[in-house]
C-alpha cells in the first residue's frame, strides 16, 4: 500500500490537518507553532540535501531521501497553515479589544460572498466581508469574514440581496462557532439594507438563478421543490417536511453542489470537446472554463469551491485510470486547501467532501469486484458507488445526528439514474432565462426525475425503521467505523492465505451478532415494542433526549404533549406505543426541543393546540394546517375532553403581552377517565410559577407532575409544594450540556417524597392507575 503514490501522501494531509486543527482551536499559540514548523522544515531540507551529496545511491539512501521528503513537505504545509492562522490574529485581537464578543450593537458594511439560506429556524443566514464596522461615531476599517443573520420576515424584498451585493447591517455581535473562519457573527435585528446591487457577473448568475427559482415555482409537487437544488444548489423552494426526508433516505447529498455535480459538469465539457476532435489540453481548458462557469452561477462558497477542487481530483483519477494516482492528487488538493484556508480543518462539510472522494477513489473498485461475484457488474458498479461513501461518511454524520439511514444505499440507487438528467436539464434551463417559453419547457422536463427523486426520497423515510437509532459521539462513531470495515471485509472476500479466510469468517460472524442484537433491540423498541409497555399505561413519557414528548391515553384517544427535538425519535416511540392517530397534539411552546420532532405528526393529527406562536412556530403551525389539522390557540381557563377524561389550560393567561417562549408555555391539568391527575407545567421559570400559584387555579394533590423545564433551577419550590405530587417526571437527555436535572429541584422532589422518574436514567416511562393509585414502570429500572 504505501508503495502507491497517494498512500505515501496520507501522512501529509494527516500533519497539515492536526497542525490546522490545534492553530485554529489554539490561535494565540499559532505563531509558536509556526516558527518551530519552520524550524523543523529547514533542519529537514538541510538533513535531506547532506543525504542526497554524501550518501551512496542504494535502496536504504532512496528510502531514507522519500521519508525526509515527506517529513520536508508535510511539516511545510503545517508551517504554512500555521503562518495564516498567526497572520489573522492581529484582527482578531483588535475585534476583541472593541468588546464585539459582548453584543455590542453595531453596523457592519460588508460585501455577500455566500448564498443567501434559510436555516432551521427560519432565519436567513450568508457569509460575507466586512469592510467597515461603526460603533456608535466611530467607524473602524477591516478586512475579514463574517456571518450575517437577519428574520426573513425583516426583509419584504430579497432580489438585490445575493452574492456580490454590498450591504449594511445593524444589529449585535456575537462570536461566531467555534473554529470558524468568520471574525463574528452579527444579527441584524434593528435593519439589514442593499446598497448596492450586484454587478458584472454576479448580477448575470443572480439573474440566472432567480429566474430558474421563479419558473420552477409554478410547477406543483414535490418536485418542483427540488429543481432548483438538483440544478444550482438552491433550497429555496424545498419545505420543512422535504428536506427531512432527504435527510432521512440520505439524499440530502443531490441537492447540495457536491463534487459529483462538478465532475459531471465538467465530463459533458470534456465529452463535447472530445467530439470536436480537440487535443488533451484543449479539452482540460474547456473543462476548467466551464467548471468556473459552474461554480459563478451556484456562487463561489467556500463549500462549492471545495466540491470543485474534489471534483478535479475524482476527474483525473478516472482519466488516468489509475487509483494510487487519484489519490495522490486527492492528497495534494485537500493538503493545499488547508493550507490556504486552515479552518477547514474544523469543517465537518469538509472532511465528508474528501471522505467520499477518497472512498470513491479507494473502496468503489474493491468493492464492484466483491459484489460482482453475486450480482451483474453493471448493477454491482451502481451498489459499490454509494455503498463506499456510505461506508466512509457514515460514522463522520453520527457526529451530526445519531441515526442510521437504514435505506440510504437503496434510496441513492434508485435516484441515481435520476440525478444526473435532473442537473443537466436543470442547469440547460438556468442558462435560458433569455427564452422564458424555453426556459419553461427545460424546468418542466426537469420536474420529471426530480418528482422521481422527491417520492423516493419520501418514500424511504416514510418507511418502518427508516432510521436506526445510533450511540451519540465519538463513541458512537467508532462503532459503526467498525461494522463498516467488517462490512467491507465481507464483500470484498477471501484472498488465497488462511489469515485472509479467517479474516473474513470472523467479520461476518461480527456482523451475525450486531445484526442480531441490532435487529432485536430495534424490533423491541419500535414494532414489537408495544409488548415491552405495560398495556394499561395511560401516561407515557418518551425517550427523545433533551425534550419534551409525552402521550395521555384515555378510552382509546391519544393526546401528544410537545414532539422533542427529533422526528425520528419521535417516530420510534409512537411505533413502539402503537400509536397511529393523535387525536390532540399540544404544542406548548415553540423551541426546537419541543417542536423539533413535529414532522412525524404531519398527516396523522386531528386537533392542535398551541401557545403564543414565533414567527418560525407560526410556519410549524401552516404545515399542521395544510395536512388537515384543526389548529388553536389555547389560554388560561379553556377545556375539553380526551376519552373520558377532561383537560384544562391553566397558563398563559388570556391578552398576555409576554414574548411567546418559555414563559408562555401552555400549562394542562388532566385527570379522569384512567388518567391520573397530572399537572405538565411545560417550560415555566419560576416567576410565572408564583403566578400561577397565586392564581388559585390549582387543585391539588397531583399524582403525576411533569417537572417544569427539564429540572432546571430556576423553579418556584412553593408550587410544587402547594402539588404534592406521588410521582415527579423529569424528561431530560442524557449527558446534556445544561446540567439538568439540577440538584436543587431534586432535592426539593425528595424532600416531597416524589418518586422520580428520569428519561436520561430510566429511558421512556409509563404511569398506569391502578386501585392504589398511580403506579410506574421504567425502561431501565422496572
Amino acid at each position: 500500500m504505501w508503495a502507491r503514490p497517494g498512500a505515501r501522501l496520507i501522512p501529509v494531509v494527516a500533519v497539515a490537518w492536526s497542525v490546522c486543527a490545534i492553530a485554529i482551536a489554539v490561535p494565540e499559540a499559532a505563531r509558536a507553532t509556526a516558527a518551530c514548523l519552520w524550524g523543523i522544515v529547514f533542519v529537514a531540507l538541510a538533513t535531506t540535501a547532506w543525504v542526497a551529496m554524501h550518501q551512496e545511491r542504494h535502496a536504504l539512501t532512496r528510502t531514507i531521501l522519500t521519508v525526509l521528503i515527506l517529513i520536508t513537505i508535510a511539516t511545510a504545509a503545517g508551517a504554512v497553515a500555521a503562518t495564516n492562522v498567526a497572520l489573522a490574529a492581529p484582527l482578531r485581537a483588535e475585534l476583541t479589544e472593541l468588546g464585539l464578543d459582548d453584543g455590542r450593537a453595531l453596523a457592519v458594511e460588508a460585501t455577500v460572498v455566500g448564498k443567501v439560506e434559510r436555516r432551521a429556524d427560519d432565519s436567513l443566514a450568508f457569509d460575507a466581508t466586512a469592510s467597515v464596522i461603526a460603533i456608535g461615531d466611530v467607524e473602524h476599517a477591516v478586512h475579514g469574514p463574517i456571518i450575517v443573520r437577519v428574520e426573513s420576515s425583516d426583509i419584504t424584498d430579497r432580489s438585490g440581496l445575493d452574492v456580490g451585493a454590498v450591504i449594511v447591517a445593524r444589529g449585535t455581535a456575537r462570536p461566531a462557532y467555534e473554529g470558524s473562519r468568520a471574525l463574528f457573527e452579527i444579527a441584524a435585528s434593528r435593519e439589514l439594507s442593499v446598497v448596492a446591487a450586484p454587478s458584472g457577473v454576479f448580477a448575470l448568475a443572480s439573474h440566472l438563478r432567480q429566474h430558474l427559482v421563479e419558473s420552477a415555482s409554478r410547477l406543483p409537487g414535490y418536485g418542483a421543490e427540488l429543481i432548483p437544488g438538483l440544478a444550482i444548489g438552491d433550497t429555496a423552494l424545498v419545505s420543512a417536511g422535504l428536506d427531512q426526508a432527504m435527510k432521512t433516505s440520505s439524499l440530502s447529498h443531490l441537492t447540495a453542489v457536491s463534487g459529483a455535480n462538478c465532475a459531471l459538469v465538467v465530463g459533458i465539457a470534456f465529452l463535447v470537446a472530445a467530439q470536436c476532435c480537440a487535443s488533451r489540453a484543449v479539452r482540460v481548458v474547456c473543462g476548467l472554463v466551464v467548471l468556473a462557469g459552474f461554480v459563478l452561477i451556484v456562487t463561489p462558497e467556500p463549500s462549492v469551491v471545495r466540491a470543485a477542487a474534489m471534483a478535479i481530483v475524482a476527474m483525473l483519477g478516472v482519466l488516468l485510470a489509475r487509483t494510487g494516482a487519484g489519490l495522490a492528487v486527492l492528497c495534494l488538493a485537500v493538503s493545499l486547501l488547508l493550507v490556504f484556508d486552515p479552518w477547514l480543518a474544523a469543517s465537518l462539510g469538509f472532511a465528508l467532501s474528501a471522505a467520499a472522494t477518497a472512498a470513491l477513489l479507494v473502496l468503489a473498485r474493491p468493492l464492484t469486484n466483491g459484489l460482482a461475484r453475486w450480482l451483474p457488474r453493471a448493477l454491482a458498479l451502481a451498489l459499490a458507488v454509494p455503498l463506499s461513501a456510505q461506508l466512509v461518511c457514515g460514522p463522520l454524520l453520527i457526529l451530526i445526528a445519531p441515526t442510521v439511514p437504514i435505506y440510504g444505499v437503496l434510496a441513492n440507487l434508485l435516484a441515481a439514474p435520476a440525478a444526473p438528467v435532473a442537473t443537466v436539464v436543470g442547469l440547460a434551463a438556468c442558462l435560458t432565462s433569455w427564452a422564458p417559453w424555453l426556459q419553461d419547457g427545460l424546468v418542466a422536463l426537469t420536474w420529471l426525475p426530480a418528482s422521481w427523486i422527491a417520492g423516493t426520497a419520501r418514500t424511504a423515510a416514510e418507511l418502518p425503521g427508516s432510521s436506526l437509532p445510533w450511540a451519540e459521539g465519538l463513541w458512537g462513531a467508532a462503532l459503526l467505523t467498525a461494522i463498516g470495515v467488517a462490512l467491507f471485509v465481507v464483500l470484498v472476500g477471501a484472498g488465497q492465505r488462511r489469515w485472509q479466510r479467517r479474516l473474513v469468517g470472523l467479520a461476518t460472524i461480527s456482523l451475525a451478532v450486531v445484526a442480531g442484537v441490532g435487529g432485536g433491540v430495534a424490533l423491541l423498541t419500535t414494532s414489537v415494542g408495544r409488548l415491552t409497555l405495560p398495556a394499561d399505561w395511560s401516561v407515557l413519557a418518551c425517550d427523545v433526549g433533551q425534550g419534551d414528548a409525552i402521550l395521555v391515553r384515555s378510552a382509546d384517544m391519544i393526546a401528544l404533549v410537545d414532539t422533542g427535538p427529533d422526528p425520528a425519535l419521535l417516530e420510534r416511540c409512537l411505533t413502539r406505543a402503537g400509536v397511529g392517530e393523535i387525536d390532540i397534539l399540544v404544542l406548548t411552546h415553540f423551541d426546537t426541543d419541543h417542536v423539533g420532532g413535529v414532522e412525524a405528526t404531519i398527516g396523522r393529527t386531528r386537533t392542535v393546540l398551541h401557545g403564543p406562536a414565533t414567527p418560525e412556530g407560526a410556519l410549524v403551525l401552516d404545515d399542521l394546517a395544510r395536512s388537515g389539522a384543526l389548529v388553536s390557540q389555547v389560554h388560561a381557563g379553556m377545556d375539553g375532553a380526551l376519552g373520558d377524561s377532561r383537560w384544562r389550560v391553566l397558563w398563559p393567561i388570556a391578552g398576555s403581552s409576554a414574548a411567546p417562549g418559555n414563559d408562555t408555555s401552555v400549562v394542562l391539568d388532566v385527570r379522569g377517565g384512567g388518567v391520573p391527575t397530572m399537572l405538565m407545567l411545560g417550560d415555566l421559570s419560576a416567576a410565572p410559577q408564583q403566578s400561577l400559584l397565586t392564581s388559585d387555579v390549582l387543585k391539588p394533590p397531583y399524582a403525576v407532575v411533569k417537572v417544569a423545564h427539564h429540572g432546571s433551577a430556576d423553579q418556584y419550590t412553593a408550587l410544587y409544594e402547594q402539588a404534592a405530587p406521588s410521582i415527579a417526571l423529569l424528561t431530560v437527555g442524557a449527558d446534556n450540556r445544561y446540567g439538568h436535572p439540577r440538584d436543587e429541584i431534586v432535592a426539593v422532589l425528595d424532600d416531597l417524597d416524589a418518586v422520580i422518574a428520569r428519561t436520561d436514567l430510566a429511558g421512556t416511562v409509563a404511569v398506569t392507575t391502578t386501585d392504589f393509585g398511580a403506579q410506574i414502570w421504567r425502561d431501565r429500572g422496572g
